[in-house]
């Protein structure tokens, strides 16, 4: 820990604040830039707050000054794969544009650490259905490129400025904090688990299956779910690792196993106890038959020990979130 401020964008987010909160725990001096659109202020438990577009350099520039910012981790970015296939313009306007003016201010000031919030979408589609961090890198779709573009950026500034960074690639993060103090309020969410823990409880109707066709043991898609807190945790270590004066890296943050739709399904049924309703739909645009991590890396190089690698256990603590309110 350094008296240097922590500069969280996207804090109020659903995986930001869950970042903030262990920041907080452990006395870091917290400065969270959320614009509100998908973020909520009262998720952020710890640290000054401020209303802003991440995209606006001079208010950037104007926080990392004031504040004497010794790092900043970057959640501030749109995140619906089909959205982004729709709309590619307003992925590459948000999370390739603004994380490059984020970048700029971050030069200017000479902040030396850098983590950024990245995905497995930059593999795109493997053979395999398992992904390591020296696979190739081939998006399907512009949500996937976008972040690939940013880790770019990041590894030229790192290279041309010294900038100090760690990309981590998130696989399908899910759960809610065990402690029932924060969950992932993104309104109409497209994420599984989260989607399901809605149906089960009352939130919506029905939960659509999107592809049962691919070439899966059960025809649908398989994922590495990850819980929030674990990936969390990941970030808190990622930055005791530069601040250490460890090399610029990218990092798979995932179990190594994976469900297919149906396992998730199934799982959500046990923790709520009642069936749910499906409806079987076809395939989406951009999505990828299976998509796992190879995630030894991080375990060593991080000394990363994830406690919620359980699919009941990630289930419950979605539900019991949904059942709140």
């Amino acid at each position: 820990m350094t008296d240097n401020a922590i500069l969280v964008t996207g804090g109020a987010g659903y995986i930001g604040s869950h970042v903030v909160k262990l920041l907080g725990e452990a006395g870091e001096n917290v400065v969270v830039l959320d614009d509100l659109s998908t973020g909520r202020r009262d998720a952020v438990l710890y640290g000054e707050f401020v209303e802003g577009d991440v995209g606006d350099s001079r208010l950037v520039g104007e926080l990392i000054v004031r504040h004497r910012v010794g790092a900043v981790l970057h959640f501030a970015d749109r995140t619906i794969v089909a959205e982004s296939v729709a709309d590619p313009l307003k992925y590459y306007g948000n999370n390739t544009c603004k994380t490059r003016n984020l970048l700029q201010c971050c030069v200017d000031a000479g902040v030396p650490h850098f983590i950024f919030s990245s995905s497995a979408s930059v593999y795109g589609t493997r053979d395999d259905g398992r992904a390591a961090e020296d696979s190739p890198t081939r998006p399907i779709n512009p949500y996937g490129t976008s972040k690939l573009i940013a880790e770019w950026m990041l590894r030229d500034c790192a290279a041309a400025y010294g900038l100090g960074y760690v990309a981590l690639r998130y696989f399908n993060v899910a759960g809610c904090d065990p402690e029932g103090r924060l969950g992932n309020n993104t309104p109409n969410a497209t994420v599984l688990i989260k989607v399901a823990a809605e149906v089960a409880a009352g939130k919506r109707d029905k939960l659509r299956i999107f592809g049962t066709d691919y070439p899966t043991a059960d025809g649908t898609g398989i994922r590495d779910y990850v819980h929030v807190s674990d990936l969390a945790d990941a970030h808190i270590k990622a930055l005791a690792y530069l601040r250490r004066g460890g090399d610029s890296t990218v990092l798979n943050v995932g179990y190594g196993s994976g469900y297919s739709v149906r396992q998730v399904v199934d799982a959500m049924e046990r923790a709520a106890g009642l069936p749910l309703a499906v409806e079987e739909c076809p395939r989406r645009p951009g999505d990828p038959a299976e998509v796992v991590a190879v995630a030894d890396r991080i375990r060593g190089l991080l000394d990363w020990t994830p406690r919620y690698n359980d699919l009941d256990f990630i289930v419950r603590t979605q539900l019991a979130w949904e059942k709140r309110g």
